[in-house]
């Protein structure tokens, strides 16, 4: 897979697209959402690059570095000096290509990110790792590490971190992921010890951030990412409703990262 997303290689992009949901046991329960997203190339962001989206300052859609990793500012070197620090810890010395970070903007300055993906690269612009990092609803965080990656090829992690209370803390996680020069897909599967039990997706069509683009995402789903968090909590009352077995929230992980 190429990951050229534009003619500028470096041009943060907008993702429009779908969100994907279907649990398959003890009762069918699927839906989807349209969404968009934002991929951002973190190196060249920090090397001053010309960016129309709102960085670190307000915005009508905007991102900020204190919304990841462990919150550091850009003063403190923001999230990439947080996400090189964790490659550094894992024995990860050459991903020092351009790093883009898949996540959710603040919109009117709230944002839930449920998932975001960190896809970084070698020098020569190989993708070396692949850091999942998920957010619950209770304000914990975790990240998983996927240690040479390749587009298209499925990569298992076990699942170690709560994120719903429809699901225990066992089995493992099957993460796809695909990318082209305009569309972007990544697939997360649960499997327990009976099987699939739930499909995720989330993939959109890339067009380059300008604020064009921005305010046309804006007026489609002007409180997207507030409607994230609502409709977490809407579909889990269906899933009570549907007497899905409710599991108690266990204590995070120790390690804050599972490779």
């Amino acid at each position: 897979m190429s990951t050229a997303a534009s003619a500028d290689p470096t041009q943060p992009l907008l993702g429009l697209g779908q969100v994907r949901h279907t649990r398959l046991r003890p009762t069918r329960h699927a839906f989807d959402y349209a969404t968009y997203f934002l991929l951002l190339p973190m190196r060249s962001l920090a090397a001053g690059g010309l960016c129309a989206l709102a960085i670190n300052r307000a915005g009508l859609m905007s991102f900020h570095d204190v919304d990841h990793g462990d919150g550091r500012n850009a003063a403190q070197g923001g999230a990439l000096a947080w996400l090189d620090e964790v490659l550094h810890q894992e024995g990860i010395h050459d991903a020092k290509g351009e790093v883009w970070l898949h996540c959710y903007p603040r919109v009117l300055g709230y944002t839930f990110k449920p998932v975001s993906f960190w896809y970084c690269h070698t020098a020569d612009a190989q993708l070396r790792a692949i850091v999942v990092e998920v957010n619950n609803t209770f304000g914990e965080r975790h990240c998983y590490l996927l240690d040479r990656p390749r587009w298209g090829v499925e990569q298992v992690a076990t699942k170690v971190f709560h994120v719903s209370p429809f699901c225990a803390i066992e089995g493992s996680y099957r993460f796809r992921f695909m990318r082209t020069a305009d569309r972007t897909v990544a697939r997360i599967e649960h499997d327990d010890a009976q099987g699939p039990l739930i499909q995720t997706s989330v993939s959109g069509v890339l067009v380059p951030a300008t604020l064009a683009a921005q305010r046309q995402a804006l007026w489609r789903f002007p409180w997207m990412t507030l409607m994230v968090m609502l409709r977490i909590h809407w579909q889990a009352l269906q899933l009570w409703r549907k007497r899905v077995r409710f599991f108690t929230k266990p204590n995070p992980p120790t390690d804050f990262v599972t490779r």
